[in-house]
């Protein structure tokens, strides 16, 4: 099931009282019709401290709970603008928006689980993410389970009585699974625990868990919703009860975004929807000719048919977004190495969902000094590339890829 709002796209005749399309969405959801400065864009407020008239008024906003600054850790008026907006785009009442993705699922973490609790994972989430419970959440008494990606009765198995939250992305990074959310959302209802979606790589455009009974999504703003490689940031979205403990203990970690940053990022979702069609579309023809090439292998990637996940990704998902990950025939890791060095167009770096085409083979780029037995469990052998497609003509990515592959 996908959202029912329309596409900004679609010319069809529809009454006024339609929900809004994407683009309205990014463009004026969460803002202020008329801004403090008649300004038509946010202004940039720059501010660690908030002033009051007088004691009246610091009373006031404690028991009227005024929305208004007081201490630039507790908020900031660019952040609830893009607070609001990111909520609007998911689905979900409220947005919270944080230093970065991994300071986000931090923050929900350590607000949520306490000494004595277990999180299941699948196995395919960020890394980072499941390090962070394991190593460092253990330290406090806190059990990870891990099982394997979209095994939804190992996944009901491991839960016991201390389960709080389930965890999960969808579609995974770099394997590009896809979970049915309808299901996962159902697991955590039954046992009474809470549910999270890493949806980065699918974004709200290309789907929306909540929608499916989801808890909380988690998005590393940093790559699509930003989308120029030059900010980061993380936001969770859900349910404004479930979030008002997550808020109050940002304010203790302090996790926040610096006012540039938001403004940086409130610019980039304007035009995220126009964003995402080009990534949708770039992402779709460039795997299908990376899927026709003679030196490549497999490729992953949920628009295919060949894909595992390609009918559910496609009953759940508008779009499959930018990225791809494919495998050189017959390569070791040098060879396939070679690759990577040959490309043109596309930058070798880490990160993904930006406007510039990013490539790199994770066994460098994540997992080089990391055990060969770790490696093999975590699926990632030497002959992988992953491949972020940006926003350049479809054309010149596919002729970069060609000459790196013919060479």
């Amino acid at each position: 099931m996908v959202s029912p709002r329309r596409d900004s796209a679609d010319s069809s005749a529809e009454p006024l009282n339609q929900p809004p399309g994407v683009s309205t969405l990014s463009v004026h959801a969460g803002e202020d019709r008329q801004k403090a400065t008649n300004s038509l864009t946010d202004p940039i407020v720059c501010a660690s401290t908030y002033s009051f008239a007088n004691t009246q008024a610091v009373i006031d906003y404690i028991q009227k709970k005024e929305k208004r600054g007081e201490y630039g850790r507790y908020g900031n008026p660019n952040e609830w603008v893009v607070e609001r907006k990111l909520a609007a785009l998911e689905g979900g009442e409220e947005a919270i928006v944080y230093s970065s993705g991994m300071a986000a699922i931090v923050g929900l973490l350590m607000t949520k689980l306490s000494s004595g609790d277990e999180v299941v994972f699948f196995d395919e989430c960020y890394h980072r993410s499941r390090e962070f419970c394991s190593k460092h959440l253990a330290r406090f008494g806190v059990v990870t389970r891990q099982v394997k990606a979209c095994d939804y009765e190992a996944m009901e198995q491991a839960i016991t009585p201390r389960t709080r939250m389930l965890v999960s992305e969808s579609p995974t990074n770099p394997h590009l699974s896809v979970v049915d959310l309808e299901r996962f959302a159902t697991i955590g209802r039954k046992h009474k625990v809470e549910t999270l979606i890493d949806a980065t790589l699918a974004t709200p455009y290309n789907l929306q868990p909540i929608s499916y009974g989801v808890d909380y999504v988690l998005h590393s703003a940093t790559k699509y919703l930003g989308g120029h490689n030059d900010l980061l940031a993380g936001v969770i979205v859900g349910g404004a009860e479930q979030l008002a403990d997550v808020r109050k203990m940002r304010g203790i970690l302090g996790s926040i975004n610096s006012a540039h940053n938001l403004y940086l990022l409130e610019r980039g979702l304007k035009t995220f929807e126009l964003r995402m069609q080009r990534h949708n579309e770039n992402g779709q023809k460039v795997a299908e000719f990376l899927a026709a090439h003679p030196r490549v292998e497999k490729v992953l990637y949920p628009g295919l048919d060949s894909h595992p996940y390609h009918e559910l990704a496609r009953e759940q998902m508008r779009g499959f977004g930018g990225l791809i990950t494919f495998f050189v025939k017959d390569a070791d890791w040098r060879a396939t190495a070679d690759v990577v060095d040959r490309v043109k167009l596309a930058r070798i770096a880490p990160s993904l969902g930006g406007v510039e085409t990013l490539i790199e083979q994770p066994l460098v780029m994540s997992y080089f000094e990391v055990p060969v037995a770790d490696r093999q469990r975590f699926g990632i052998p030497d002959h992988m590339i992953r491949l972020s497609c940006g926003i350049e003509d479809t054309r010149d990515l596919i002729d970069d890829l060609a000459q790196a592959l013919d060479g």
